[in-house]
């Protein structure tokens, strides 16, 4: 007997009134009309079952800390380094455990089911570190999360000297952080830059971990520390194991250099995660108008193969007062900054918040299909373009096969003289004559 049978499901690829079978944590199988015996069965209603969503780029350990110790005033991306210079000293395990706990909490109930959190390595004291750890055990089983190393003060500027900062780097890697990062632009020169993405990407290579670095961040078009970063990649044999993330300088570059970049990053295997709420937040500050957007070339890289995934990056911090968790918000801004309004388009940015970030953080048995784990979200549209138009309902979540989260279907009541008694602003109740 099965556990559960999801049965009249749409899913993302365009299928129809398909069941997906469950037993033991996974899906058994996937197929049109399934009947088959289950401890629950769950009639869809031809409603968009979704694997759940990623987010491939996050700071948990300065999550909910708006106004802590005083907000950024200015809204800046330095300024907001500065506001976390402070609040630092002050973190204590305890806080910050508890602000992550219901950012998770969050997170469940948006059907975002693994997340991967850069954490600040730069206090030898390793606070936030252990922290996360801990947040990392308890909430296990439901959320995959994983970690990253993130010299947020750079590891060769760091007050301390770059020895110090590297070591305590290795001692967070020691204690159980997935992956290495990085913050090249931030060094002091564009030499150090470089030498930081070098000696970062030989460490990971050294200790078989996959990479993620902030990487210019900025909207000067010289800072290309992504191609040293692609470069390095190929050098120590890293392909498909390194990302690139921001990568806001490509807006402001020259389409020629462009069009040597982007053939060295496919070559390179290299993957990129693009913040869209916070690019276009944070960048731009200094221009006047025209305004830069200040969000990488999404639909360029995409062409050229390469794996492109949208990330969350802030929820109420120093950096950004807004937020919650939301991956189809994240998905929905992408979509309007990059220009991606056609239907192939618009599929590629939900996929951007699902199965591209699945593969940057290197999860196995992702999807909807038989093998896969059971792990699903049940959206209130019909398909990933509605799903994204409304920042749909989450009308049940899934973690293998067990129910995590539901939310009532959002359904507004109408008091109008001969309409309708109610709408939900679905495609589905347009008339068509």
């Amino acid at each position: 007997m099965l556990d559960l049978l999801i049965h009249n499901a749409s899913l993302p690829d365009g299928r129809k009134h398909m069941s997906v079978a469950v037993r033991a944590g996974r899906i058994v199988e996937v197929a049109a009309g399934l009947q088959a015996p289950a401890h629950e069965t769950v009639d869809a209603q031809g409603q968009l079952l979704s694997p759940p969503f990623i987010d491939a780029h996050f700071h948990m350990d300065a999550t909910l800390s708006y106004g802590l110790p005083r907000v950024n005033a200015s809204g800046t991306l330095l300024e907001g380094i500065a506001v976390w210079g402070e609040l630092k000293p002050m973190l204590t395990q305890e806080a910050l455990m508890e602000r992550a706990l219901a950012y998770c909490d969050w997170a469940v109930a948006k059907g975002l089911l693994a997340i991967r959190t850069h954490v600040d390595v730069c206090d030898p004291r390793l606070l936030a570190v252990d922290a996360l750890l801990e947040v990392k055990r308890r909430v296990a089983p439901y959320i995959d999360l994983q970690l990253v190393a993130f010299p947020q003060d750079g590891v060769l500027r760091g007050k301390t000297g770059p020895q110090e900062h590297m070591d305590t780097l290795k001692r967070a890697l020691d204690r159980g952080v997935d992956v290495v990062g990085g913050i090249p632009h931030f060094e002091r020169t564009m030499a150090d830059g470089a030498l930081s993405v070098k000696l970062l990407c030989e460490l990971a290579a050294e200790r078989g971990l996959r990479v993620d670095m902030h990487c210019d961040e900025s909207d000067d078009p010289h800072s290309r520390h992504v191609e040293t970063l692609a470069f390095e990649t190929q050098r120590l044999g890293l392909q498909g194991r390194v990302t690139g993330s921001h990568l806001s300088s490509m807006h402001s570059m020259d389409n020629y250099y462009v069009s040597k970049l982007i053939p060295l990053m496919a070559e390179a295997d290299l993957q990129v995660v693009s913040n869209p709420l916070i690019n276009i937040t944070l960048q731009g500050r200094h221009d006047s108008y025209p305004k830069r957007r200040g969000m990488t070339r999404v639909p360029e890289l995409l062409a050229a193969g390469v794996n492109v995934a949208f990330g969350q990056d802030c929820t109420m911090d120093p950096w950004y007062s807004l937020g919650s968790g939301d991956m189809l918000e994240v998905a929905h801004m992408g979509l309007h900054v990059a220009q991606m309004t056609s239907q192939a388009a618009i599929g590629q940015c939900f996929e951007a918040v699902t199965r591209n970030a699945a593969r940057v953080l290197g999860l196995q048995d992702y999807g909807l299909a038989a093998g896969c784990h059971a792990d699903f979200v049940l959206l209130q549209a019909g398909d990933p373009m509605e799903a994204l138009r409304l920042r749909a309902t989450r009308l049940r979540v899934y973690r293998r096969g067990k129910l995590l989260a539901q939310t009532p279907a959002a359904t507004s009541q109408l008091h109008l003289a001969g309409r309708p008694n109610s709408t939900e602003c679905r495609a589905e109740s347009i008339p068509h004559f």
